[in-house]
């Protein structure tokens, strides 16, 4: 919990311990941790130049106000992240400038090997700064769902994500489970129909775009700095998220046991609502009868009654209807 602020475990179970207790002589902490007196005495040692312990008289130790000690080690450490990230501005500005008269292949940069595709995926997140914008489409290759740590963790620094995702990639294992938590996260989803290319932007300075794998041969993929790819793959992105369909986090969540079954003013179940909120960001049937826990034929029946109920004839007319009087 403490080696953030530089402290090993053995520092940290003495200084545990002798919060504590108050106060304590090297031979009590070493009995009581099952240490060697040696050990916790470079421990003390540590704590007492962080200022977090002192040393009194007959050998005992007792811990600084915790409160006082531990929040000037904070100070300094917070002191020392704006210094590193001025540090940070001031090197990439440094090597844009850099790179400003740099050939072409020093711009673009060939990665291969499963490995090595899915280290640069994850470099690019972190090395966003605003936003990160990506294309998922199947298969998955380097990175497969449930198995990008990184995401979480930038949204939570204030990192904006926007995903837009395929509908036959919503019917792959563990695809919706994810969706759905990157959605409880503060991720923005959107579905299309098909993409043309997976792709992850870290705001207008990088791209990581994977290349179609031959069969039997290495996964490889192509870091893009900024160039004109760059800026087209930019474009694209914003092409198709303007016309792609907003997935809610309320449409995935819930099986039909949980719902309601009065109707309201429109003659809708909750359970109906939620099938079109799913049909309209574009899941199959199946996906859909999987997500709310219903059978195949259940769904379809359901289906059907909407339809009569709209007064239309296809499934493309109820999605017209749905939108136009805000069933979903």
């Amino acid at each position: 919990m403490l080696g953030v602020l530089g402290l090993g475990p053995d520092d940290e179970a003495v200084y545990g311990l002798l919060v504590r207790r108050a106060q304590a002589d090297p031979a009590a902490l070493a009995a009581a941790l099952r240490m060697p007196v040696a050990t916790v005495r470079a421990a003390l040692a540590h704590l007492i130049a962080g200022g977090l312990v002192k040393h009194g008289p007959n050998d005992e130790f007792s811990v600084a106000p915790p409160a006082v000690a531990l929040g000037a080690l904070i100070s300094e450490q917070r002191s020392a992240l704006r210094s590193a990230e001025l540090a940070l501005v001031t090197l990439a500005e440094e090597y844009r400038a850099a790179t400003a008269g740099r050939a072409i292949d020093e711009l673009i940069e060939v990665v291969t090997g499963r490995d090595a595709v899915g280290h640069r995926f994850a470099q690019v997140q972190h090395a966003a700064r605003a936003e990160v914008r990506t294309f998922v489409t199947s298969p998955f290759i380097a990175v497969p769902p449930g198995e990008n740590p990184v995401e979480s963790v930038a949204v939570a620094q204030g990192v904006r994500f926007r995903v837009v995702i395929d509908r036959p990639t919503l019917a792959e294992p563990g695809v919706i489970a994810e969706t759905l938590q990157s959605l409880r996260d503060g991720v923005q989803v959107r579905v299309v129909e098909s993409l043309p290319i997976k792709l992850i932007l870290a705001d207008a300075e990088l791209a990581l775009v994977p290349m179609t794998a031959t069969p039997g041969g290495e996964p490889a993929a192509v870091l893009l700095h900024r160039t004109g790819l760059l800026t087209a793959m930019d474009a694209l992105f914003e092409n198709v998220w303007r016309h792609a369909h907003p997935l809610d986090a309320e449409a995935l969540t819930g099986a039909a046991g949980d719902h309601p079954g009065g109707e309201d003013a429109d003659g809708l179940t909750e359970l109906d609502r939620k099938v079109l909120a799913l049909l309209l960001a574009g899941l199959t049937d199946q996906v859909v009868a999987a997500q709310l826990d219903l059978s195949l034929r259940t769904l379809q029946r359901r289906l059907r009654h909407l339809m009569d109920l709209a007064g239309v004839q296809t499934r493309m007319q109820l999605g017209w209807h749905a939108a136009r009087h805000h069933w979903a």
